[in-house]
């Protein structure tokens, strides 16, 4: 067996990209959805993980930047793997974190340069109004919050599928 200097193992090892967002809902059970100015599609609020960052430091991070709002960020519900398409070159693994219920949108504010809207939705609502990719997180959100077990997608499908 032939020993790889480290520098050139990890040099060569596949490298992807890392991004959190926030599961909100209010009592209702409708889900904060944001709507990106640079997009043509809503999103949950979030965004990527910067360097020396932790997944849930990027969510809490985001979710002021965006909004204004200090969270608790509480159990991690979706792992969602999404091999490199159009022109991102690299993988994603996204991260979707229970950040709780607030009763409304009052003493949250719209960063204008990201954000041009913002709305409480229901869940079928919101996945019409998220890409096709990202939809499938609504109802993987729901069910690791209720059961409170992650759920893990794979492009958007659950794995194992569900029976």
């Amino acid at each position: 067996m032939t020993w790889t200097e480290p520098s050139i193992w990890y040099a060569n090892l596949p490298a992807f990209y890392g991004a959190a967002a926030a599961f909100i809902t209010d009592p209702a059970g409708d889900v904060l959805l944001v709507k990106p100015t640079y997009r043509d599609h809503w999103a949950f609020p979030g965004g990527y993980v910067e360097a020396e960052e932790y997944p849930h430091q990027a969510c809490s991070r985001e979710v002021h930047e965006e909004l204004g709002l200090s969270i608790a960020v509480g159990d991690l519900l979706v792992v969602d793997w999404s091999l490199a398409t159009g022109p991102r070159p690299r993988a994603l693994v996204h991260f979707t974190f229970d950040c709780g219920v607030i009763a409304g949108l009052g003493g949250l504010w719209l960063s204008g340069r990201e954000l041009e809207g913002m709305a409480f939705v229901s869940p079928q609502r919101a996945e019409n109004l998220l890409p096709s990719n990202v939809a499938p997180r609504v109802p993987a959100a729901i069910r690791a919050r209720s059961g409170r077990t992650p759920v893990y997608l794979a492009g958007g499908l659950a794995h194992p599928p569900a029976a």
